[in-house]
């Protein structure tokens, strides 16, 4: 195992900033915020800062009890708030502030007569000084907050928006003496930062349009609670949301709230991993019509706990309602960017902040929307995500002599094969792709002569018959081919963490702001597993209803896998694995049942950057010309004049495809196409020689337009 640089931050020592502007905001009004070069200084002290816990009113009564829950937030905010100063809020809601934590140290919360002394992550530290108020929301049931969790509920959005609503007037609030607390020091203006829970409820409070929220940094966040337990019918675990409510409750309440839980555990349907009420109010994704907040996104790409599909359909409805939005695309898994990209993070969250809070013009909206680390600290920035020249290509699937084939060449109809269901790792049906296997199809593209790079979320188009009632249908996208790469499941998501602090913002005698510093972790591996997708077959029709198979009935089968943005090198290969069960990653299906699939008839869709023209497995007028020479061979035509016709109508399209004029090369296939038919209706050439040609006409026409 191998060790790399994550960053090379020195050390930072900054109390001499603090005092920086202390003349000039002494003969200046007390409101000013300091900015210098686009950013916000560090002029206010947090030493001195007003540090106090606020007990905010919502209309819930989830445990029952008869009386409203209160939600906690603990405040930080400069003292000049007292005396005039307005600030604006940075806010992180989490359900962990009693249990796990936050951050890489897993930061609790300290309290001291009642009152916070010390606050998880750097944001206080950093933010404060700069004229910010930073607030850590306790979830309701969680911590200090009344009430009972909900994974995911509406309940859970409300004791977020709840706090919102009181910094901007409108929710009563009160302190610990339980008298009325006003926050007559907030602008009203709210950003919202959290990874994984935390920006799950920073999705969730987008998706209401709540006033005053103006921006949300979610990181590694789910954007459907359904597709963090399940894909398409397949279950990852059982007893998910009443099992992790169970887990982040305010222990002192857990017996309280077992009705709650066990609520939720009659009603998730855990039975057939179908689609639900229960699921589709914890699925954020298709209220993204509601959000004017901007979006600034962060997720893993080798994250396998929040699923890269959270942030694929969440971006992708973002991007249909036109959202102020950037996204950074890291190579880790379930980690935040302060760990692995920490100066560029914080330079970045600050201007960012500054930009959407302060609405300070700073120019962060003009630069590349996304940034993409293809390779351990290997980043690179685009204009858009994805791509603008990305195009769906849809690739063939087919019988070869040693090996299944990727190409682009249509498949011969009739043409099958089959497997039979066991499950197992994802490791056993990835690894030697060249071996004989009953339990899988493995189907590999020729060694790439250039790089190609997908953008987004590939989809399988299966059809399929199954000689049983039930069974898990996996896909992989592999890559095979030695390479570094980041070992994502090693240390903490790909990351070491090292004896070398960097400090970031000002301490106070019981909150550093001093972090440890982290290394990437590599290994060389001769495959990549790139992208990973489900479903469970007796969900065919929809994800709503799972319906009993017919054996033996052929049906279509269509999923997704998982969102990636992924370079395969020259040399390489592209492998699309197909099984049954993956116990890796699902709960298994022990039927034992074999599974044919109609290669002709199945299709496996890549995101490609510069669509068909950037990914060439074979498909020409040449293979076409090949195709109609092979068929000539088996005897499929009539007569030897109908060969040469079709074959001078293709030398006429090779003519014109290497002159790379495709507008008269399309023309003379579509004359092609006409000759085909007049063929088949005189009897030249039978019905399934017909429909392979015109199968591999239409995809090269397809290809050219």
């Amino acid at each position: 195992m191998k060790l790399r640089k994550a960053t090379l931050a020195a050390l930072v020592t900054l109390p001499a900033l603090y005092h920086l502007h202390e003349t000039a905001i002494a003969e200046t009004a007390v409101s000013d915020h300091v900015i210098d070069e686009g950013v916000s200084q560090p002029v206010f002290s947090y030493e001195d800062a007003i540090r106090e816990t606020i007990y905010v009113e919502t209309d819930l009564d989830t445990d029952g009890d008869g009386k409203n829950d209160r939600i906690a937030a603990d405040i930080i905010r400069p003292a000049e708030s007292e005396e005039g100063l307005e600030v604006p809020v940075i806010m992180v809601a989490s359900p962990y502030n009693e249990n796990m934590g936050r951050g890489e140290e897993s930061q609790l919360k300290e309290y001291i007569d009642g009152k916070p002394v010390s606050f998880p992550l750097f944001y206080d530290n950093y933010f404060v000084p700069r004229g910010y108020a930073v607030v850590h929301v306790d979830m309701i049931g969680t911590s200090l907050s009344d009430g009972c969790p909900t994974t995911g509920g509406y309940e859970e959005t409300e004791s977020v928006t709840a706090v919102i609503d009181w910094l901007n007037d409108n929710a009563d609030g009160y302190d610990i003496h339980d008298e009325t607390a006003v926050a007559d020091w907030s602008t009203g203006k709210v950003g919202m930062y959290g990874k994984s829970y935390d920006g799950t409820l920073a999705n969730a409070a987008a998706a209401t349009n709540v006033e005053g929220l103006e921006t949300i940094i979610p990181v590694t966040a789910i954007s459907s609670w359904y597709d963090y337990y399940r894909a398409n019918g397949s279950i990852y675990y059982l007893n998910g949301p009443n099992g992790l409510a169970n887990r982040v409750v305010n222990s002192e309440r857990r017996g309280a709230c077992q009705f709650v839980f066990n609520g939720m555990r009659d009603l998730m349907d855990d039975e057939f991993g179908d689609y639900n009420e229960f699921w589709e109010e914890r699925n954020y994704v298709p209220d993204a019509d509601n959000v004017t907040a901007s979006v600034f996104l962060i997720h893993g790409l080798n994250d396998l706990n929040v699923k890269t599909n959270h942030f694929g359909q969440w971006w992708e409805q973002l991007e249909e309602h036109d959202v102020d939005r950037k996204i950074w695309l890291a190579q880790t898994a379930h980690a935040e960017p302060f760990d692995y990209r920490r100066d560029e993070w914080v330079s970045t969250v600050h201007r960012w902040f500054d930009h959407e809070l302060l609405g300070i013009d700073n120019g962060i909206m003009d630069e590349p929307m996304a940034d993409v680390e293809h390779a351990a600290n290997e980043w690179t920035t685009y204009d858009s995500w994805p791509e603008s020249s990305t195009e769906d290509v849809k690739l063939t699937i087919g019988q070869g002599d040693e090996h299944g084939h990727l190409t682009d060449v249509p498949v011969p109809s009739g043409e099958e094969l089959s497997f039979r269901n066991l499950p197992l790792t994802e490791r056993q049906l990835a690894e030697d792709p060249l071996a004989d296997h009953d339990h899988r199809l493995a189907f590999l593209s020729p060694e790439l002569e250039e790089e190609v790079r997908i953008s987004g979320t590939p989809e399988i188009e299966l059809t399929a018959s199954v000689n049983g009632e039930r069974v898990n249908l996996s896909a992989l996208i592999v890559d095979y081919g030695t390479d570094e790469r980041l070992d994502h499941r090693s240390g903490s998501s790909g990351m070491q963490m090292i004896d070398e602090q960097t400090c970031w913002g000002e301490s106070s005698e019981h909150d550093s702001a001093c972090y440890y510093e982290h290394d990437l972790l590599t290994h060389v591996q001769d495959y990549e597993i790139v992208s990973r997708g489900w479903m469970d077959a007796r969900n065919y029709e929809s994800v709503w209803e799972s319906q009993s198979l017919v054996p033996g009935e052929t049906y279509s089968f269509n999923w997704n896998t998982m969102t990636h943005d992924y370079v395969f090198k020259p040399g390489h290969r592209i492998g699309v694995i197909i099984s049954g069960s993956n116990r890796t990653h699902t709960r298994a299906e022990h039927s034992d049942v074999e599974v044919t699939v109609d290669l002709s008839e199945s299709l496996i869709s890549l995101p490609v950057v510069g669509g068909s023209d950037s990914i060439d497995f074979g498909l020409s007028v040449e293979s076409l010309i090949e195709q109609v020479e092979q068929f000539n061979l088996e005897g499929a035509f009539s007569n030897e004049r109908s060969v040469r016709q079709l074959l001078t109508h293709l030398t006429a399209v090779k003519h014109f495809e290497k002159r790379e004029d495709r507008e008269r090369a399309v023309q003379h296939l579509g004359s092609f196409h006409h000759l085909l038919q007049g063929q088949l209706n005189n009897g030249v050439i039978n019905e399934q020689t017909y429909d392979d040609l015109i199968a591999h006409t239409n995809a090269l026409q397809y290809k050219w337009e």
